[in-house]
């Protein structure tokens, strides 16, 4: 082809150049398979031998060529024939009238390269061949590509338009035929359009990202195209957010499905995985109901963005509402699953409600609880499990009736009795197990009455004390003003304690001669209270013998006495009942009647051998008789009738129960004497301590306490 060139140019340069006549080309032209060229050229001839109307003819000549009989590839005159096939594919585009000699090379290939000259034609005299300013065209193979501007990034759903340029095309060329291909582009977008460049107007989708979108441009003839593709960056907001599940450190992961709902056993393994599809790569992060457990970032190629959480072990207190959120500069996506950890009821626990206590005591297995006697008890069970467990309420194996059926772990006792003591159970129980919290119901109560008693046996005075209470109470001695010890022995005293379950029992064993103000009282008390009795000490020994010698005789006189005061007493009786017949003349009113209120203050008379004790208290007709006889007596309170309607009498009846000793110390009679009179009985203000126990009395009248018996 250099060669080509070279002869060209020198058989060119073998004529002789007029000065007359010039020519601008450049010397090489360079055009790609296919593409369209355009060659400016200008010339200038001599105006010899032609007018403006003459016309002017130029041809363009392969080198070569022989210019009077060859075909040029390019001409203005109609009447010669060209070369080229298509005809048009060389045009000349120049008037050489107007000292143009501009070519036009359509679909340049490459059997077009070669050395061109161009020749001039006006009238006769200008007739001349530019061999000396030839160009040389070069037709290479088709490299270059169109230009396609798209933006950097596409969002999803809304409109962009893409330009493809081809820069390669003239005014003059033929306009190359653009395409668009690609999965983002539809068939209707996709039909071919002739012009210097082509707009695609595109709503890109999610599903376009990453595709490859196509430029083609094809140029007539040999069906030259060129193409450029490229790759869509399309971004769109998290989307096809899945969740799945593995139960083991080993297993494959398995999507959640449609349920947003898990149960697992507590201590299970528990993999979570969330992944979402997104541009750009969303931040993803698991949270438990409002609390951040973790999230990621993204970190490698890819629209597929994965974040695990993992549960080794799971507890109670990981159940709840797990949140998988996937968000990026577009928007966002979550997913939820409810998490329920299974397991069997666990801290079990009993509180119970004392009474007038507004706090809850909690209560561990085996738990002792002591309650009083016709208190009301209020136990409450609770537990954690899941799924909620069945409680109930058992004692001795017996299943109790729930206090409140909708709430079975309220268990209310109104009144406690001792039936109730035993062992109670709250049983709580669900598919995965159970558990129970037993505890011990004991029913106490307060200290039962005192009952200390006292004998002479020999020399020694002999008193036993005991008490009933639940817990059992403690018992102690006081002698004087000193409390003796429980269990303590010494040369003047003995004293022994000992409890049995509820009771506890006390002896107390006094030597030698007692004094004749020595005191002595039985004291015992527990967590509920205290009591104390007194037990009152009288020397005199020798008034045992003294009642056994004269017992006979002062008790038939004692029997006899009373007799005679029961026939004074009826006689006196029927003579004041007969005055009460009677209206009263002054028409004073009958005074009002005395009502009873008694404080009760306990002693004791210790006598030799005096058998059992008996309580009492008695009245004057005996007075005499009894202070002469250390015998025990027995009296109740003074009982008063009802007003006699046809009587006046104020004070009625007073009824006493003399217990006589003869020969031996339980022989008891019963007598009964009345005192009627108009005024209180003088008698009755008398003090009286005589007997086992003494009861002293008051009388109110018209509001005032009058003691009956002073101490």
């Amino acid at each position: 082809m250099l060669l080509l060139l070279l002869l060209a140019l020198l058989w060119g340069g073998s004529q002789a150049q007029d000065p007359r006549f010039s020519l601008q080309v450049q010397k090489v032209v360079k055009v790609q398979e296919g593409l369209c060229v355009h060659v400016p050229c200008t010339l200038s001839y001599p105006q010899i031998g032609w007018r403006d109307d003459t016309p002017a003819f130029g041809y363009w000549f392969t080198a070569g060529s022989d210019s009077a009989i060859g075909r040029p590839v390019a001409t203005n005159n109609q009447y010669r024939e060209v070369q080229t096939v298509p005809p048009d594919r060389f045009q000349l585009i120049g008037d050489p009238k107007s000292q143009s000699c501009s070519l036009l090379i359509k679909e340049a290939q490459v059997e077009d390269t070669a050395m061109y000259f161009f020749r001039v034609e006006r009238g006769r005299h200008v007739q001349y061949n530019f061999l000396r300013n030839q160009f040389y065209l070069q037709v290479t193979a088709l490299t270059q590509k169109p230009e396609v501007f798209v933006p950097e990034v596409l969002e999803s759903g809304r409109q962009v338009t893409l330009i493809c340029v081809f820069n390669w095309a003239f005014e003059e060329c033929p306009a190359p035929t653009f395409s668009w291909m690609g999965a983002a582009v539809s068939d209707q977008r996709s039909r071919p359009t002739s012009s210097y460049f082509s707009m695609l107007i595109l709503t890109p989708r999610p599903q376009d990202h990453g595709t490859h979108l196509t430029c083609r441009v094809e140029f007539a003839g040999k069906s030259v195209s060129t193409e450029k593709t490229v790759q869509l960056n399309v971004a769109y907001a998290p989307k096809n957010l899945v969740i799945s599940i593995s139960r083991d450190n080993t297993s494959a992961l398995e999507p959640q499905g449609n349920s947003p709902h898990l149960e697992v056993e507590k201590g299970q393994f528990l993999r979570l995985l969330c992944a979402v599809d997104s541009q750009p790569p969303a931040t993803l992060s698991w949270a438990l109901e409002d609390r951040i457990l973790s999230w990621s970032h993204h970190r490698g190629p890819g629209t597929l963005e994965q974040h695990q959480l993992v549960l080794h072990g799971v507890k109670p207190g990981d159940s709840g509402c797990y949140t998988c959120r996937a968000e990026n500069r577009l928007g966002s996506q979550s997913r939820t699953l409810d998490l329920s950890v299974q397991y069997a009821p666990e801290n079990l626990k009993v509180m119970v409600l004392h009474k007038n206590r507004t706090v809850l005591e909690n209560l561990g297995n085996g738990t002792s609880l002591p309650v009083l006697e016709g208190q009301s008890l209020h136990l409450l069970c609770v537990t954690h499990s899941n799924p909620p467990a069945r409680l109930s309420w058992a004692q001795g194996g017996q299943t109790l009736n729930p206090s409140q059926p909708a709430d079975p772990g309220i268990l209310e006792l109104p009144q406690i009795q001792m039936e109730h003591e035993g062992e109670l159970t709250c049983r709580a129980q669900n598919s995965l197990g159970s558990q129970h919290v037993s505890l011990h119901l004991s029913v106490v109560y307060p200290l039962q009455p005192l009952s200390p008693s006292c004998s002479w046996e020999g020399e020694a005075l002999q008193c036993t004390c005991s008490s009933l209470a639940r817990p059992a109470p403690t018992l102690r001695w006081r002698l004087g003003e000193g409390l003796l010890e429980r269990n303590h022995s010494n040369a003047s005293l003995t004293v022994t304690s000992s409890s049995e379950g509820p009771w506890a029992n006390s002896s107390l064993s006094l030597r030698g001669p007692l004094g004749s103000g020595l005191r002595l009282s039985c004291e015992a008390w527990n967590m509920h209270g205290a009591q104390s009795a007194a037990v009152l000490l009288l020397p005199d020994k020798g008034l045992v013998s003294k009642a056994f010698s004269n017992g006979t005789f002062l008790g038939t006189g004692i029997m006899t006495f009373l007799f005679l005061c029961l026939l004074l007493v009826m006689k006196i009786l029927r003579k004041k009942q007969t005055q009460a017949g009677t209206p009263d003349q002054a028409g004073i009113p009958p005074r009002p009647r005395a009502t009873r209120r008694s404080t009760i203050l306990d002693y004791i008379n210790v006598v030799p051998n005096s058998g059992p004790l008996v309580s009492g208290s008695c009245c004057l007709p005996v007075l005499f008789l009894l202070r002469l006889l250390p015998w025990p007596l027995s009296c109740p309170n003074p009982r008063w009738s009802q007003p006699s309607s046809q009587g006046t009498a104020r004070w009625k009846r007073y009824e006493c129960w003399i217990q006589v000793l003869i020969l031996t110390p339980t022989i008891c009679e019963t007598w009964t004497k009345s005192f009627v009179s108009s005024e209180p009985p003088f008698l009755l203000l008398l003090p009286l301590r005589i007997g086992l126990r003494v009861r002293t009395h008051t009388l109110t009248q018209n509001g005032a306490a009058v003691p009956l018996l002073p101490p």
